[in-house]
């Protein structure tokens, strides 16, 4: 019988409150219903043989920002093992934030941002965010769940003090200026499968300004939304961009998220191809057109 794990994480990743296995779960049901054998897989745990796969399926492994290196060699692990989705190459390129550059470059409209390796180019550029006395996000280049992630007015210690956190634990610290709309809670999350749309979500916002999550912890409030002709076009524009970056053909699965903004336009905050929660509880016609998907995908290199 074919074998075909859904990787997730196990145990819970501290500081999130929804379920890894939330959308697990109902794959594998209907990976089962279709005569397939299906299970959670745990990225993480010792006793899974991943050669026993015929196809893993990179779901929600939302500690792999904890583990980055770990992560990293167990794709290598996954790949010699077994068919993995999405590709790990592209994994891989997704796993830091500066491929936002590279989608920028092949014409995707984004949330200005800059990187930042070191101390003294980090305190500059937050001296331009003080002089127009304006209000910025602190985050990782490698990072989930918000984890260390915040929101500040440029001239509160605070920011500083997250961005020496970030490059003391040699990571990259982006820096980027607040969207009102997004902090307002108009983010809009673009989901498709096989690279056509299938539903949209408005999740609500989540950082607190001073730090920190709304609520302290990682929780969204999904809603199920309509999406606009131009909002579709973006997620296919964005999804064709990242195929011509990185040579890889049109993932399996990927969310785009966007904000409509009055400054600078729809714009991209994140492709994520490889643990976006897709909310298959509140839209059980997607768990039925995903794992069709898969199994489309089984034999395909």
């Amino acid at each position: 019988m074919t074998r075909i794990g859904i990787v997730v994480a196990h145990p819970q990743p501290a500081g999130i409150e929804t379920d890894t296995s939330l959308d697990a779960v109902p794959l594998v049901e209907a990976l089962t219903r279709r005569g397939v054998h299906a299970e959670m897989t745990p990225w993480r745990s010792p006793d899974v043989d991943w050669t026993s796969f015929d196809l893993l399926v990179i779901r929600s492994p939302w500690d792999y920002a904890l583990h980055p290196e770990e992560f990293e060699s167990w794709l290598d692990l996954a790949a010699s093992s077994s068919h993995v989705l999405n590709e790990p190459d592209l994994v891989r390129w997704n796993m830091d934030k500066r491929y936002l550059a590279q989608l920028e470059d092949a014409g995707v409209a984004v949330i200005p941002a800059t990187y930042h390796r070191d101390i003294g180019s980090f305190v500059r550029t937050l001296d331009e965010f003080t002089s127009r006395a304006a209000s910025v996000v602190v985050k990782p280049t490698v990072g989930a769940g918000s984890q260390l992630v915040g929101l500040f007015s440029a001239t509160d210690p605070a920011a500083l003090a997250l961005g020496e956190q970030i490059l003391a634990s040699e990571g990259v610290a982006m820096l980027q200026p607040e969207v009102p709309e997004l902090s307002a809670g108009h983010e809009k999350a673009l989901y498709a499968v096989d690279g056509h749309f299938t539903h949209a979500i408005s999740k609500g916002a989540l950082l607190a300004q001073g730090g920190g999550l709304r609520g302290g912890i990682y929780q969204e409030r999904p809603v199920v939304v309509e999406a606009t002709a131009q909002e579709k076009a973006f997620a296919e524009q964005t999804l064709s961009a990242i195929s011509q970056v990185t040579g890889v053909p049109t993932p399996l699965y990927g969310r785009i998220d966007t904000v409509e903004s009055a400054e600078h336009g729809l714009v991209l905050l994140e492709a994520e191809l490889f643990e976006p929660l897709f909310n298959l509880p509140l839209v059980p016609e997607v768990t039925e057109t995903f794992a069709d998907a898969i199994l489309a995908r089984l034999d395909t290199p």
